[in-house]
Formats: C-alpha cells, structure tokens, sequence
C-alpha cells in the first residue's frame, strides 16, 4: 500500500498526479489540496484541515463528497500536513509521497522538509517522497543507498541535514567522492549526476536530504 497525501502548496508546481494513482494507492488530502483533488476527478479516502483557504461553496463540495473529514480549528499546534503525515504513518504503508508541499511560502515548504526527519529517527519502515514537477525529496541514514539513473531527474544533490556527514563515498557518479567529511552549510555535493544505469552512496554518521532534480 501506498499513500500520497496532497497539500495546498501551488498548483503549477504539481506533477501529473494521474502518474501516481496506481491501484494500491490511497489519496489524502489537506485543506485547499482536497478540492484540487477532486478538480482533476481524485477523491480522497480521508481529509484533514481547518479548510481556510477554500470558499464556503468548495467546503460543502469536500463535506459531501470525502468519506472521512478530519476538521481542525486554525489554532492548533500542527500542520495539516503534519497531521496528514502522523495519519499515514499509522496505516504502516510501504511508501508515503507528499504532494504539493513545496514552492510559495517558505516556512510551509522547510516544514515539511523536515516532517521526513522524525520516521527516520524512529526507523519507521515506510520510505517518504515528497514531490513536485522538478524535484523529488527524501532523507537518507547512515549505510550503503542505491540509485538508478532516470532522465527526467537529471542532477542529485545530498545535503546534510545534521551538523556533519561522515565518510560520504559516492560511485557511479560525475563528481565521485570517497570517504569525505561533509559539514552543514557545505555545497560540495550540489549538482551531482549519474554516470552510470546505477550509482551508490554510502555513510556512517548523520542526516543527508537527497534532492533528484531536473531544470525548468
């Protein structure tokens, strides 16, 4: 199983969504992101939010149609998106893919950069995408990763998210790296790309965001 949750993050930066509506996947939605759902003839199975960023008439749309509606006063100490997320780690799925997380405003999109932080840290079994037209994002721990080349993601980036990266080796790769300390803030490893049909990058300490990217 498989559950893609869509926020409300700008419609523009969305993939085609019908790409990822396989038959073992369940649909949520947060706020605006349910009635975007709907507009391209996707209803979710569950939808969270205090739903301020839809019109009176798009509410009753989503009240009458999605089968579970988790409502939310603004005031509250999560995010939809967070509170879409705890939903879906719950249902211990294979894999989670974030929609429409990204792009407008900047405090929403590193907010749920860092939501992939916390199932890491408790080795939660499912892998967490989050994903737009351009990138798709995820975390990686300490061990041995590998990546197939795909070329509508041409460039990978890793960026530390802890304070350092130990021992980095990259193989299969333009740019190769062996054994490298990599601290927060470096840029080394920025537009790296596969040289290879399968490339591998290995650590033993700290946090990467593995960013697979293309240009506009």
């Amino acid at each position: 199983m498989i559950i893609n949750i869509l926020g409300g993050g700008p419609e523009h930066l969305l993939p085609d969504l019908h790409d990822y509506n396989e038959e073992n996947v369940i649909w949520a939605g947060t706020d605006r992101g349910v009635f975007h759902l709907l507009n391209r003839g996707i209803t979710p199975k569950i939808a969270f939010g205090d739903f301020d960023s839809v019109s009176p008439e798009e509410f009753t749309l989503i009240e009458n149609t999605v089968a579970e509606m988790k409502r939310y006063k603004p005031e509250k100490n999560e995010t939809d998106m967070e509170l879409a997320l705890n939903w879906a780690l719950a249902q211990n799925p294979e894999a989670i893919r974030l929609f429409g997380a990204t792009g407008g405003r900047m405090d929403h999109m590193l907010a749920n950069v860092q939501l992939l932080y916390p199932p890491l840290q408790t080795n939660h079994p499912a892998d967490i995408y989050l994903i737009d037209r351009f990138n798709t994002v995820f975390l990686a721990g300490p061990g041995v990763h590998k990546l197939k080349k795909k070329k509508s993601e041409t460039y990978i980036s890793f960026v530390p998210l802890t304070q350092h990266v130990s021992n980095l080796t990259l193989e299969g790769f333009k740019y190769p790296l062996k054994n490298r300390h990599i601290s927060l803030g470096s840029t080394l490893c920025i537009s790296n790309e596969l040289i290879n049909d399968y490339g591998t990058f290995s650590f033993s300490e700290g946090i990467l965001i593995v960013i697979r990217s293309r240009d506009e």
